[in-house]
């Protein structure tokens, strides 16, 4: 049995992207339409569960105040009081985040900045944004 074409030795395969900078780190950007498969933000990840625990720390009386917790914890209160505000993102936005499905514009460096804190609003701000 033999074939009537040969099989190449070798197979060239052309994927159309660019890379970009984000926050120091190199990200690959598709060309439009094509359905990229993300990945978790680590990074965000862990500031939502740290925002998260310490929201749930002073709500059940454990710390008076987000001064005692930032010392207790040993994190400057500026940052403490920044990052807790992660907890007041809309479940569908932090949904997103866990899974991998958020807007690239959707960085810890981003978030860190004032956002509203109108859910519908939050999802205007990082759905135009892309």
């Amino acid at each position: 049995m033999t074939r009537a074409t040969p099989i190449p030795e070798t197979v060239t395969l052309h994927v159309p992207f660019r890379v970009v900078r984000r926050g120091g780190r190199k990200e690959m950007v598709l060309p439009e339409g094509a359905e990229p498969t993300r990945k978790q933000d680590n990074t965000l990840v862990k500031a939502l569960a740290r925002a998260f625990r310490w929201k749930r720390m002073l709500e059940s009386g454990e710390f008076a105040s987000i001064s005692e917790l930032a010392e207790k914890e040993g994190i400057a209160f500026t940052y403490m009081a920044r990052l807790m505000r992660l907890s007041l993102l809309s479940p569908e936005l932090v949904d997103a985040v866990i899974n991998g499905r958020h807007t690239s514009n959707m960085t810890l460096a981003n978030l860190m900045d004032p956002f509203p804190i109108n859910w519908k609003e939050q999802h205007a701000l990082w759905n135009d944004q892309n």
